[in-house]
């Protein structure tokens, strides 16, 4: 379609609604619309409609179409990834009607009746069940090499309120002020009112690099055994098998030791995933204790997750490596952090402003002299002059609070704010530097 002379016209077009419009008449002419995929899988569907009801293979055919809109129209991503045979994890319903349905606490579906598990004393679950189901989603997860299957279900309105049982207290009970907050690839700086921190993210997250070569290597190992036809002489993956002059894509075997061994490497990061999120809502969950207004940086970690394309030498000649962030950040998740913690607010009404990064420039003012000084990514200690004396500020924390006193136009630093809560966070700083230093493990603190 880019190719076509009236997308290449359309394109000249100024912006706005007159354009979108022939854009989505062009999309139609050419069948580049959610119906129309839902249309062309109908017939896919009646071959599998003993399995497979008409409203799921819709809502898999719409999820199809949002991926190739990210690739086509938003240019999000390079490429769709397609998912192979026994990947597909999880299927659902468009509502809670027909197909995938969630009846007196069972799953029917096609004939079946599943009952769901529910504990008796989990008064959240009660308290949720409450809301109008808008569908339902089968989930299939593999623990401990067993499949184990689990219904979603996504209901309408806000979640329930957390009670302590044994206070009867509300959990998680919000304030009323502002919280800056300055995410890094491995830590966490917070400035609030009532708190000062510099925490580590998914701090329970172990590294699991040596377990994970050790079995990555192992399963080389096994493969190569079972498919030795499979390789070339220099130990390099055939590209095919030629018969009858086509070539022909290579067969693997897979043995039930190499299958197990598989498993135990799903296994890990299913782990690692879990526990991830377990600390990302521990933490949000106290966060949101802080305040009600809370503020960060626009953060790209996608291009912090890619590999370097410039190839660059240091002073020796020697090639740097290209490698950026791309472990850390698979480790230690931050923006799954903020997508979070963004979730958690929209339900109290409140919500998570992302400040402009290039224009506030957080890590480089000095809001006493009102000047910007650039520093390396080494430098973690600024150096101010406040009531006549030299004091040293750790540089995230005061990024932090310098974010907590941003304008309510997210492009600069109120120095009103900042002059008004100054002393407050000085007082808070030297407490928690306090407590940093008593840890032992502060590598990645800058402390």
């Amino acid at each position: 379609m880019r190719n076509n002379k009236k997308y290449k016209l359309i394109c000249q077009l100024e912006k706005g609604k007159d354009r979108n419009k022939k854009f989505q008449e062009l999309d139609r002419e050419f069948g580049l619309t959610e119906y129309s995929i839902i249309n062309y899988v109908k017939l896919m569907q009646h071959h599998f409609k003993t399995n497979l009801d008409s409203f799921t293979v819709q809502k898999i055919a719409s999820i199809c179409f949002k991926n190739f809109k990210k690739i086509l129209i938003f240019h999000k991503a390079k490429k769709i990834k397609f998912k192979s045979y026994g990947e597909l994890n999880s299927i659902e319903g468009k509502d809670n009607k027909v197909g995938i349905k969630f009846r007196n606490n069972n799953i029917v579906w096609f004939g079946l009746n599943i009952p769901a598990i529910i504990k008796s004393n989990d008064y959240y679950a009660k308290e949720a069940l409450q809301n109008r189901i808008k569908y339902c989603r089968i989930l299939r997860k593999i623990i401990k090499g067993k499949y184990k299957y689990y219904v979603q279900l996504v209901l309408e309105g806000i979640p329930p309120v957390k009670i302590n049982k044994e206070t009867g207290e509300v959990k998680h009970r919000t304030t009323v002020g502002k919280v800056g907050i300055d995410i890094g690839i491995q830590t966490i700086a917070i400035s609030s009112n009532f708190e000062v921190k510099l925490l580590e993210l998914a701090p329970n997250v172990v590294k699991i690099d040596k377990e994970l070569k050790r079995l990555q290597r192992k399963l080389d190992r096994q493969r190569r055994a079972n498919n030795p036809n499979n390789y070339n002489e220099n130990g390099t993956i055939r590209k095919g098998i030629v018969t009858d002059g086509k070539r022909r894509k290579l067969k693997w075997i897979k043995s039930k030791k190499y299958i197990k061994t598989q498993m135990k490497l799903k296994e890990l990061y299913r782990k690692q995933t879990e526990i991830r999120r377990l600390d990302h809502n521990i933490m949000t969950n106290w966060l949101i204790t802080l305040g009600n207004e809370f503020y960060v940086e626009n953060m790209n970690f996608k291009d912090l997750q890619q590999r370097s394309k410039e190839t660059k030498k240091d002073n020796k000649g020697r090639i740097k490596s290209k490698k950026k962030f791309g472990k850390s950040l698979a480790n230690k998740a931050p923006a799954m952090f903020l997508t979070i913690l963004d979730y958690k607010l929209k339900y109290q009404n409140n919500l998570l402003y992302k400040i402009n990064t290039y224009t506030v420039k957080a890590s480089q003012y000095n809001h006493l002299n009102q000047k910007y000084n650039k520093k390396k990514l080494s430098q973690r200690w600024n150096e101010l002059e406040y009531n006549g004396k030299l004091i040293k500020i750790q540089r995230d924390l005061y990024s932090a609070f310098l974010i907590m006193c941003v304008k309510d136009n997210l492009q600069e630093i109120d120095n009103k704010l900042c002059e008004q809560y100054f002393n407050r966070f000085l007082e808070l700083h030297d407490k928690e530097i306090v407590r940093l230093q008593k840890q032992t493990n502060l590598k990645s603190m800058g402390i």
